[in-house]
């Protein structure tokens, strides 16, 4: 099953979006320059914006369709979304933080949240505040929640931008890990071509709102 079918056209100011792909691996990457419409294209995947026409399937599952009237809210449709800050609950501990994505799709803890724990190497860390946490750590309690959310897809928008080289470098090979052990597919939206190499079987050129090149 194809994991995502993208085709829309969104304007926003003086910038045009125009863009269409399919995503056939297990990891595909966004790439190019910023302000190209990598972050755009990820939040119309996920219902935060709406495209002023176009077509969006995620694990065959049609989210948006202009023509046919489609336009699922975003909690509907079965989306894990990683931002460059993993915006934890400051209120929570890391359990909670995890908990949360399992508490949003109505589940209970399972054998699930032991493995991703294991994966993402956060069973030191589930009693202390995302204050606490390095830039690293944080984003591996962002990837475990969304991941507990049972998500259709995984969409992560720059994950590791926001980290120095060094946490970079330590937690670039946990999405390595869970590329391999979650059969999710997963749009990574990148700048860096070392970790698009890295991480990716396919990669999306975007520049200036369209696709120059899709291999």
């Amino acid at each position: 099953m194809t994991g995502i079918e993208f085709k829309a056209r969104l304007r926003l100011g003086d910038f045009t979006l125009d863009a269409a792909f399919t995503g056939e691996g297990r990891v595909t990457a966004l790439f190019g320059p910023s302000g190209s419409g990598k972050s755009t294209i990820l939040r119309m995947i996920a219902g935060l914006l709406k495209p002023d026409e176009g077509r969006i399937v995620l694990a065959g599952r049609v989210v948006f369709d202009s023509a046919l009237g489609v336009d699922l809210a975003p909690r509907l449709r079965r989306v894990g979304l990683v931002f460059q800050d993993g915006l934890l609950f400051p209120h929570m501990s890391v359990r909670q933080n995890l908990l949360y994505g399992s508490w949003a799709r109505r589940a209970k803890r399972s054998a699930a949240f032991d493995a991703t724990v294991g994966i993402l190497d956060l069973g030191g860390l589930l009693d202390r505040a995302p204050r606490h946490l390095s830039g690293g750590e944080r984003q591996r309690v962002a990837i475990g929640r969304a991941l507990l959310s049972e998500p259709a897809v995984l969409l992560m928008d720059e994950p590791v931008a926001a980290i120095d080289q060094e946490r970079r470098a330590e937690i670039l090979p946990y999405l390595e890990t869970l590329t391999r052990e979650y059969p999710i597919p997963l749009l990574y939206v990148s700048h860096a071509l070392d970790e698009v190499d890295r991480l990716a079987q396919q990669i999306v050129l975007l520049r200036e709102g369209q696709v120059v090149s899709n291999e």
